[in-house]
């Protein structure tokens, strides 16, 4: 079986640079290997046509893996990709980032126990967790 794909979920107002980061790293540094789909929007698209195909994109993947910044809790379109995610069965998990923690706000539908501090062999566990949930069942 091909590596799990990862649909990345951010604020993009706030945490571009932490997307940046783990997509790079998961790249080489993460000690499970999974495939970060990079299909944020390029461009401003109308609501529908950005929820269309924002659901087809996640569809596509194995889990949706939500960053949460400081500013998590005013991202409306990480609600609505965790809304798909759930929809379709797609396991999902988030990870702290830029100085996010246990104290910062989540978003609507994303629960502080499935929610982890960015290391590597936490991310790695959490794939591995995420491959036998929802959709991913064997």
């Amino acid at each position: 079986m091909s590596d799990p794909r990862a649909f990345l979920s951010f604020d993009y107002d706030h945490d571009v640079s932490s997307k940046n980061l783990f997509a790079g790293q998961a790249k080489s540094d993460s000690p499970s290997p999974f495939v970060v789909e990079d299909w944020s929007s390029k461009s401003s698209l109308p609501e529908k046509e950005w929820e269309a195909e924002i659901e087809t994109k996640i569809k596509k993947c194995n889990m949706l893996i939500v960053l949460v910044g400081k500013s998590m809790s005013s991202a409306s379109g990480v609600e609505k990709e965790i809304v798909f995610a759930k929809l379709l069965s797609v396991p999902t998990f988030g990870v702290y980032v830029d100085g996010a923690g246990v104290d910062s706000a989540l978003p609507i539908g994303l629960t502080r126990n499935r929610t982890i501090m960015w290391t590597w062999p936490n991310v790695a566990g959490a794939v591995d967790q995420m491959m036998g949930e929802g959709k991913n069942k064997s």
